[in-house]
């Protein structure tokens, strides 16, 4: 390994960036080309954008008729009830009609009414190998794991493909594997929200992943206030409970991708609790009168460089 080359592109409404740990040789052309692959295909699986993709097909079924899934999207609705479970069903992949409700969906307006809500939540979701059911009205969302997933799709394959030292991101979210040229690991700072002083923490992604969740990603403002993407699944509504950001580092992207958004509705009390429970990195930032304070996970307090 001499050199880093970058390469990156637009997807899933945002954009994604690889690095890449070579030889002076640079990298074969088809390189580019498999990762875009590798994109395409969890879109045409997961996006809610996308008319006929696997989601939007199993949003459209019956509730109580079984669907064959392929594995990726058994895997990933797999977790997705995992973290559920284990969050006490802060995340929640069944807030797909909430989400359009506020806009957040392929809709892109917001509905006039009270916001849907669904009794059993993702309990209505029976998952059984490769096949699964709704037996609710409740419609898969996946905007807060697939992302992470695509992340880990992608490193998967550059290891695959024979350049095992690279750093993957996706919107914010990063995955590191093996070192740099100098045989340093891929040093990142954490993400932290805009306008607000905080020290700068970096941490070392070798063989991790890295997710953030924050209001001030997508959101709108109205009558004074600001409506935040993430969903509460306890209410429906936008999640308004002080936290501006959450970050976790895991070692999958996906599942990283789920606990920062499952932690973010948690709250920092109760997200810290569960952060321990669970043994995640977490750092959550509160909003206060004067600025942010951030809490730290002990997990996390081993790895970081403040």
């Amino acid at each position: 390994m001499h050199r880093v080359v970058i390469l990156d592109g637009e997807t899933m409404g945002t954009t994604w960036s690889v690095r890449i740990a070579c030889s002076d040789t640079g990298l074969p052309d088809p390189l580019r080309s498999g990762i875009t692959s590798v994109l395409d295909r969890v879109i045409a699986q997961m996006s809610n954008w996308e008319k006929n993709s696997d989601i939007s097909r199993f949003n459209r079924a019956p509730p109580g008729e079984w669907q064959h899934l392929s594995d990726d999207f058994a895997l990933v609705l797999r977790s997705a009830l995992l973290v559920a479970e284990r969050s006490d069903g802060a995340f929640d992949p069944t807030i797909g009609r909430a989400v359009d409700h506020w806009g957040f969906g392929p809709a892109a307006y917001r509905m006039p009414g009270t916001p849907p809500t669904h009794t059993r939540g993702w309990r209505g979701i029976d998952l059984a190998d490769l096949t699964a059911r709704r037996t609710e009205n409740a419609d898969l969302d996946f905007s807060g794991i697939a992302k992470g997933f695509a992340v880990d799709a992608i490193s998967e394959y550059l290891v695959s493909a024979g350049f095992p030292h690279c750093l993957v991101e996706i919107g914010g979210e990063l995955r590191g594997n093996g070192v740099k040229p100098d045989g340093q690991p891929w040093w990142v700072e954490l993400e932290h929200p805009p306008g607000l002083t905080l020290p700068v923490t970096r941490v070392a992604l070798s063989g991790l992943a890295i997710a953030t969740s924050g209001d001030y990603r997508r959101f709108f403002n109205e009558g004074g206030q600001s409506y935040a993407h993430t969903i509460d699944p306890a209410t429906g509504k936008p999640l308004s409970n002080g936290l501006a950001s959450v970050t976790v580092i895991h070692e999958s992207a996906m599942m990283a991708d789920a606990w920062a958004t499952a932690l973010m509705v948690l709250g920092f009390e109760r997200g810290m609790q569960i952060a321990d429970h669970e043994k995640l990195a977490a750092l959550i930032v509160a909003r206060i009168r004067n600025g942010a304070k951030e809490y730290i996970s002990p997990l996390l307090a081993q790895m970081t460089d403040v």
